[in-house]
């Protein structure tokens, strides 16, 4: 468990500030924000490699705010593994072990049982600058965990892979978890690796904590403009609210009004996910209370999905399969209909 109090810490050109963060045992928790935003001080100052003006930082009920990093039962993996390339894949997992004078049997037993957990046996006698991006970081992940610590702190360990790569590694994370019943936080910018892999999440941004909630919740639910922006709800608006009763409100977002589920009243925040917009040629026969006639303005090939902008006004961003679009026969200026329900609109 580690619990995180109030916490400040002042790196000159950066401010980490009223940091509070309960992680239970055995928990997978996410801290997710952008480029800057103090994830990687807040994993640093929790591992006590900066010093903190403030606030407490306690490991399974004991305070470490003041020990050094090797005395508080916490394990470190950064993206770019640092592995000893003067040492075996064997030594390197055994680095720990031997730096804490474990003996010579516990050490090979401890060192073996990882690698099986990891499937890198047949990677023990091997150089270390041989191995691929993966395995480098398996073996960094073994090194880390071999030693048994009470929490593991992840930055972006998965950020240098490729897709392919790094989705193994998430799956394979996430049955390590499984496992071994360590507790984890993870730090990172993807908010895949966040569905995939996390029990909670915290959203940071300016070093401060915007939201903390189960993926779900920030995803659907966010509590502020910024967190449904880095969520990727790409439909934001502001509106006024108006009471229709029994926990239902109208929104005049301007030009058209949105049925939503809320007891919000007066000005207000609404997100809509672009997947929860559905697209067609002709009005949905739909219990949905939402449906606007409108053009579509933009159509943006994702890949697997397209986006598609119908301009009502004003703009909705919609996400359709590429199947779907073709079957649809979407393309710039055609006349469409949006539909979605009044469940969808989150305000806020």
């Amino acid at each position: 468990m580690i619990e995180v109090r109030g916490l400040k810490v002042d790196l000159g050109g950066f401010l980490l500030r009223d940091i509070d963060l309960h992680v239970e045992p055995g928990e997978y928790f996410i801290v997710l924000g952008p480029t800057g935003a103090g994830k990687t001080v807040l994993l640093e100052a929790i591992a006590g490699l900066y010093p903190v003006l403030a606030g407490t930082v306690s490991v399974n009920g004991r305070d470490v705010t003041h020990l050094k990093p090797e005395q508080r039962g916490i394990a470190i993996v950064y993206q770019d593994q640092v592995l000893f390339p003067h040492l075996s894949v064997e030594q390197n997992i055994a680095f720990g072990l031997k730096s804490i004078k474990r003996p010579g049997q516990h050490i090979q037993a401890s060192v073996t049982r990882m690698a099986q957990v990891f499937g890198i046996v047949d990677l023990l006698g091997r150089d270390p600058t041989t191995l691929s991006g993966g395995e480098k970081q398996k073996v960094a992940l073994a090194r880390a965990l071999v030693t048994e610590p009470a929490v593991l702190l992840l930055d972006e360990p998965l950020s240098a892979l490729d897709p392919e790569t790094k989705e193994r590694m998430q799956q394979q994370l996430a049955e390590v978890h499984r496992c071994l019943r360590v507790t984890v936080i993870h730090v990172t910018h993807d908010f895949e690796e966040a569905i995939a892999l996390g029990n909670r999440v915290a959203v940071i941004n300016e070093g401060q904590i915007a939201q903390v909630g189960t993926p779900e919740d920030v995803l659907r639910r966010p509590n502020s403009e910024f967190v449904a922006r880095f969520a990727l709800s790409r439909n934001l608006f502001t509106g006024e609210a108006t009471e229709l009763g029994a926990g239902q409100a109208m929104v005049d977002i301007g030009g058209i009004q949105l049925m939503a589920l809320t007891d919000a009243r007066g000005r207000v925040h609404v997100s809509l996910r672009p997947e929860d917009v559905f697209i067609s040629t002709e009005p949905l026969q739909s219990t949905a209370r939402n449906s606007f006639a409108g053009t579509i303005t933009e159509l943006v090939d994702r890949g697997a999905v397209v986006n598609v902008t119908v301009t009502v006004p004003p703009d909705f961003i919609c996400l359709v399969t590429r199947q779907a679009a073709a079957e649809l026969d979407l393309r710039k200026g055609a006349r469409v209909w949006i539909t979605f329900k009044a469940s969808a609109i989150h305000v806020f």
